[in-house]
């Protein structure tokens, strides 16, 4: 009994009270009340408190296309108290990425990344300002001008012919082209920042401290849905544990540049070092004063974005040609007679133009990041006519333009024919083909990319035959994709289900209801024993 009495007493003290009040009130505010703001771009009913969440399922992508064709090109959801407004065609398109570029070129950071200590430091989510162009600046010039792609042309295909050997030595048994793409593609990039590998094709182990699983890792906490994307005042609790996740994966890949970087500080230290010396992306980092921090930051963001991509893109036109036994066909009889040698030369790419209609086919189907990386409206603004409200999110859903038929013929088959003669670049004017995004936030690193694409495809396409393992049907190819911040083929899955946010917010919400009751509890109290 004396118990109770202690426990209603603490319970029905004023500050307790208090804190309940305030606390309902703060709830209440933050997650049912939306601005009602005027033209905004329609949408399907939402929900309250969780808006749309729960409507967007495991495809994201698949599901906004759907509501695309319902309420129109440029649409708005509400996910929690985040509003995203989605563009489906290329005049919205163009609206967000060209028309209203400078006000709609901001990030929107994901929570996990967030931190002050690196977000100055990023080429991806930083902000447009002095310190990005910098970054860019730096990364033009030594990575992605015309300049740099061809200097770093005979590494390219070095690691290509280091590919072709390990696959010769595999014949007849079962590969998996994934891994074996993804370890050509990170030694490439590893040879121009560091002038060295970093991975071996015939080690599964991975000698170099478990540097794919870091990359992996880190690339799916971002993708991660993240509650407090959609509830900001939830941020700093980090309920899923995505902050954390990011940071201790972020530490293991620092580790890696970090005793390379020291190494190399060491050696431009010595009395021996002339600028003669430096060929290497890091060196040049070290001598404009990049500090460790900057360092780390940006070869995370080179190593990962470049790696998926190239992985990705080269994984999805295998399984296309394997399955279209005519394109494959028209393909090899193209290499057949531009190719007179085992190796392919990068020189020799030019000639192959149903190579590069291939590829680009494939990023029309299977775009990288099916919705680009998400933009953030730094004011209002208007887009089609519509309301684009201040710190609003904005995807670009390019994934369901490229099976639009108001765009294309037959959006959803494979033909690599649809580019031949077409004025159709990766960087198309009228905005109906940008796999990499377009405006000054589009993919520095294009060029490099689909060098590394075209010559890896042209060698595994050219140097063998491809069958399924035990004889299996090339139709039956599972092409289903997953969502994520890099959209996969039979790859990890890079998002949470709404089933757990909609957990979460379930025991949030209990709690809520708990202090209600408390309140209602507390002044039935005063009600039967009235102050004398």
């Amino acid at each position: 009994m004396d118990v109770i009495v202690c426990l209603r007493e603490i319970m029905f003290s004023s500050p307790f009270i208090l804190f309940a009040l305030l606390f309902l009130l703060f709830i209440l505010i933050k997650l049912v009340s939306f601005r009602k703001l005027e033209n905004l771009p329609p949408g399907p009913p939402k929900w309250p408190i969780i808006g749309n969440l729960h409507q967007l399922g495991e495809k994201p992508h698949v599901t906004v296309t759907k509501f695309a064709k319902e309420y129109g090109p440029l649409i708005s959801l509400h996910l929690g108290k985040q509003l995203l407004v989605v563009a489906t065609s290329p005049e919205a398109a163009m609206g967000i990425l060209k028309t209203q570029d400078r006000v709609l070129s901001s990030r929107m950071v994901p929570s996990a990344f967030n931190h002050n200590s690196l977000l100055p430091y990023s080429l991806i989510w930083s902000e447009c300002n002095q310190s990005w162009k910098t970054l860019r600046t730096i990364c033009r010039a030594e990575m992605f001008s015309n300049k740099a792609i061809e200097s770093h042309s005979r590494l390219r295909e070095e690691k290509v012919g280091d590919m072709l050997d390990f696959l010769r030595s595999k014949q007849g048994q079962m590969v998996n082209i994934g891994e074996v793409v993804y370890t050509t593609v990170l030694n490439s990039i590893s040879g121009i920042i560091f002038s060295k590998d970093l991975l071996d094709l015939k080690d599964e182990n991975e000698a170099c401290g478990g540097l794919k699983k870091s990359l992996d890792k880190v690339l799916e906490q971002v993708g991660k849905t993240d509650l407090s994307d959609f509830y900001p005042i939830f941020r700093s609790l980090d309920l899923q544990g995505i902050s954390k996740g990011f940071t201790k994966h972020s530490k293991e890949l620092f580790s890696v540049w970090e005793v390379m970087t020291k190494e190399r500080r060491s050696q431009i230290a010595s009395s021996t070092w002339s600028p003669e010396h430096a060929r290497s992306f890091l060196d040049r980092l070290i001598e404009n004063e990049f500090s460790n921090d900057q360092i780390n930051q940006l070869l995370n963001e080179l190593f990962i974005a470049g790696t998926d991509t190239t992985t990705t893109t080269v994984e999805w036109a295998m399984a296309e040609l394997l399955r279209n036994k005519e394109a494959r066909s028209k393909l090899e009889q193209e290499l057949r007679k531009e190719i007179n040698s085992d190796k392919i030369t990068e020189s020799q790419i030019s000639k192959l133009s149903y190579l590069q209609a291939c590829i680009k086919e494939t990023l029309r189907l299977h775009a990288p990041a099916p919705f680009l990386i998400p933009h953030r409206a730094i004011q209002t603004c208007e887009v089609m006519g519509y309301t684009i409200p201040e710190n609003s999110e904005l995807f670009i859903n390019i994934w369901g333009m490229g099976r639009d038929p108001k765009i294309w013929d037959d959006p959803l088959s494979f033909k690599p024919e649809r580019f031949l003669g077409a004025n159709l670049d990766f960087i198309s004017q009228d905005f109906k083909f940008i796999p990499f995004g377009a405006g000054r936030r589009m993919c520095p690193g294009l060029p490099s990319a689909i060098k590394s694409i075209e010559l890896i495809l042209a060698t595994l396409i050219h140097g063998f035959n491809w069958v399924l393992p035990n004889g299996e049907d090339l139709m039956k190819l599972d092409m289903n994709d997953k969502f994520g911040v890099i959209e996969n083929r039979n790859l990890v899955v890079h998002a949470v289900t709404i089933v757990e946010v909609l957990v979460i917010l379930s025991c949030v919400f209990a709690l809520v209801i708990l202090v209600y009751l408390a309140v209602f509890i507390h002044y039935m109290h005063i009600l039967d024993h009235p102050l004398p």
